[in-house]
């Protein structure tokens, strides 16, 4: 085990129609976009059904977000308790990355979908021992878009007001990256600087861009795509920042003391991600209204179908977890001053991933790993 790092400070932490806003606004007090409050809402689809693996009931954390759809599918239709069989699938949401971090220290989740930034903060953290990540889950889904009245090129972003989800969070992390690459200044703990970065939750910022106290955002889906719906336009693409336009946005991790004691289960739990994530490739259409209709489960509100099309045009479903992109994002964080070690030496276990693809006639993942 490797001793664990010092303290990493920061990284712990428009013209649409009014019923279009006031429906997406309630969509985002439950899409981890408000307090870190976890719950328990939504369903597990089917009971369980056949033997009982090693555990009675497995707690799955995620978050409801569009960028989450592998979990959201799997358990509305189903994939996680068939492949489950006697064993009962607790899920749990939570309101941002990391709570579900602490959740999983905490033994009060087993098995998690989260972003890069929120695993490589617990791992290094805690010295290698907080996580594994056995599994990918999705790339892309993560815009600029900006007033085009305030802002018509790239070049025009710097001076104005944008803003990112969180301080040090995934998004803060790339736009932090990408304004660096253009020379620009910016504090990364003040967000001053050639840019003024403001770092707030999502639903202030749908509120502030209205208002028009900002003048664009760094954001995930589905919050770009109610903006876009405001009025403003979408500047840039991170997925064409990176090669091959592919980059880790949401990958499943679990504990290694669950892990050990228990790989019947997170095998079970990783085939029925894959199952998930097939079953969206070839009814991208259905799995886009189950996704949907989950979301409108634990909200108790429908997102608009014109911004839950456009939301999930950006995104890309993969088993693959993309490790070199993880490994870049740790390094953009590191060169930032938001990290003082970069060093991601053992954290993957693909070996559940592998076994599933492998049984369901998949290209294996021969990556090397960070």
């Amino acid at each position: 085990m490797r001793s664990a790092p010092s303290p990493l400070g920061p990284l712990t932490r428009l013209a649409a129609a009014a019923v279009v806003l006031t429906v997406a606004l309630s969509l985002l007090a439950g899409c981890g976009y408000g307090k870190n409050r976890p719950t328990t809402a939504g369903a597990a689809g089917p009971p369980a059904r056949g033997p009982q693996l090693s555990v009675d009931t497995v707690r799955i954390g995620y978050l409801p977000n569009l960028t989450h759809a592998t979990a959201l599918v799997g358990l509305e239709r189903g994939f996680f308790a068939r492949e489950l069989k006697g064993t009962k699938v607790a899920p749990r949401t939570f309101n941002a990355g990391p709570t579900v971090i602490e959740a999983l220290n905490a033994g009060s989740v087993d098995i998690a979908w989260t972003g890069p930034s929120p695993a490589i903060n617990g791992y290094l953290r805690s010295g290698g021992d907080a996580l594994r990540i056995v599994a990918g889950s999705a790339s892309g889904g993560v815009r600029l878009v900006v007033n085009p009245d305030r802002i018509r090129s790239l070049n025009e972003v710097k001076g104005k007001r944008i803003a990112t989800p969180q301080l040090g969070n995934t998004q803060d992390v790339a736009f932090l990256h990408w304004a660096a690459s253009r020379g620009w200044k910016i504090d990364p703990t003040t967000g001053r600087g050639d840019v003024s970065l403001v770092r707030t939750d999502n639903r202030v910022t749908v509120d502030a861009f209205r208002s028009g106290s900002l003048d664009g955002a760094w954001v995930p889906e589905p919050t770009a795509s109610i903006l876009v719906a405001q009025g403003a336009r979408v500047l840039l693409d991170e997925a064409d920042l990176w090669p091959g336009r592919r980059f880790v946005t949401t990958n499943v991790i679990v504990s290694p003391a669950f892990l050990a004691k228990h790989p019947d289960v997170v095998d079970a739990v990783v085939r029925a991600s894959v199952a998930a994530n097939t079953w969206i490739a070839d009814r991208p259409r259905e799995a886009r209204t189950a996704a949907g209709a989950h979301l409108k489960r634990l909200t108790g509100q429908a997102l608009p179908a014109g911004v839950l099309d456009a939301a999930w045009r950006g995104i890309t479903f993969t088993n693959d977890p993309l490790a070199p992109t993880l490994r870049a994002q740790a390094r953009h964080a590191a060169r930032l001053g938001l990290l003082e070690s970069a060093d991601l030496t053992g954290i993957y276990d693909l070996g559940p991933l592998n076994r599933s693809l492998r049984s369901a006639g998949l290209p294996l993942i021969t990556q090397s790993a960070p």
